[in-house]
This record gives C-alpha cells, sequence and structure tokens, in this order.
C-alpha cells in the first residue's frame, strides 16, 4: 500500500514574524513557457493588515479565485511587480532572467523591506538579506501572495498577445508547450513572442520555419 505524501500545514506569517521588521515574499511566474515575459512580485503585508482569505499557491487556485484574491491583495499590501522581457530571457537564460525580475519587483515595492523570502532555492540579489524557502508559496502568506500576483499579471500579459498573435492560443495556454501551441507553431512559425533560446523554438528556427 502506497504511503500517503505528508500534507503540508496552511500557509501562515510565521516565518516573517520571525524575521521581524518588514519582510517581503518574492516569487515568479512563466519560468517554463515558450512564449512571452517572466514575471515576479514581491509582497510586504503592512503591520495589522487584514488578509484575504484563501491565499496560497497560486497553481492550486482557480483563474477566478486568483483574480478576486489579486485585487484584494493589491488593495491592502505593498506590491511590487517586476518583468524580464523575451530579449533578456534570450540574452541572459532564463534563470538569470528571473532574478532580474525578482530583483525589479523589489526595486518596484513602494517601501524598502529589510528581509526578503523568496520562493525556491535560488537567491537573487538584492539590497536585503534573502531567505530562500523550498515550497515557499505553499507555506508563506507573504510568498503565496507574491505568486499570485506574478501569476494573474502575466496571464493578462499573455492574454493581450494572444490579440497581437492570432491563431497560436495565448489566452489558453499562457505561452506553455501544449499540444494546440505546438501545433501552431508548426503551422505558423514561431514570433517575435517567442523565445528563441528555448529548444523547441530553436530547432523550428533552424529548420526555417
Amino acid at each position: 500500500m502506497k504511503a500517503k505524501t505528508p500534507s503540508l500545514p496552511p500557509p501562515d506569517l510565521s516565518r516573517e514574524t520571525a524575521l521581524g521588521g518588514l519582510v517581503c515574499g518574492i516569487d515568479e511566474a512563466g519560468r517554463g513557457p515558450w512564449a512571452g515575459p517572466v514575471s515576479a512580485a514581491a509582497v510586504i503585508w503592512p503591520a495589522g493588515a487584514v488578509l484575504p482569505a484563501g491565499i496560497t499557491d497560486s497553481k492550486k487556485l482557480s483563474a477566478a479565485a486568483r483574480e478576486r484574491l489579486y485585487g484584494e491583495i493589491l488593495a491592502t499590501a505593498h506590491v511590487g511587480i517586476g518583468e524580464a522581457s523575451v530579449e533578456e530571457i534570450d540574452r541572459l537564460n532564463i534563470l538569470k532572467a528571473t532574478m532580474l525580475a525578482m530583483r525589479r519587483a523589489v526595486e518596484a515595492l513602494p517601501v524598502v523591506p529589510a528581509h526578503a523570502l523568496v520562493d525556491g532555492n535560488r537567491a537573487p540579489a538584492l539590497p536585503c538579506p534573502v531567505t530562500t524557502l523550498v515550497k515557499g508559496d505553499a507555506l508563506s502568506l507573504s510568498i503565496g501572495a507574491a505568486s499570485i500576483v506574478a501569476k494573474v499579471h502575466r496571464d493578462r500579459i499573455m492574454t493581450q498577445a494572444d490579440l497581437r498573435f492570432p491563431g497560436y492560443g495565448f489566452a489558453r495556454h499562457m505561452g506553455y508547450g501544449t499540444p494546440e501551441h505546438s501545433a501552431a507553431l508548426q503551422r505558423l512559425g514561431p514570433t517575435s513572442f517567442h523565445r528563441t533560446s528555448f529548444s523547441p523554438i530553436k530547432a523550428l528556427i533552424q529548420n526555417d520555419y
């Protein structure tokens, strides 16, 4: 009989409280897609803020729940949003571009954080101490909120891209490598919104699609 994977406790602010001061949670969206920018968000909960209910890893939420929480987070917290463009992804590589988007998110905050909690195990260069936290978007309410903001922000960019580049289905797959996206690339070829450094796109270009 297969053992059950232990469930994580619900996200909270215990790590932020232990660090003290203004602590921002940081997360990204869009590292894996074949098209579009990578986005990041930094979120600081002010002292005494009433947090919206339901914040967790954005991947566990419906699109409607993410949209609702996005508005509530922006109305309640200090939020910074950053991006790295397709051109920057291709020039720097996706990891460095993600770190750049995270730094830009922190720089966009209206207040200066004393510490940053970053989802994952890679730390961007920031003007404050950084602590990484694997599965942080499901453990920290600051990181969870950042994951929601980054995801909604990027999804809106991809929905707009769907109007600029009809036929690719960006509003449905958000640039990820789905069968629909792959078929569209075979039929139409890559756009200027595609990441030419990613293997599937690079292969198409090399084959003169």
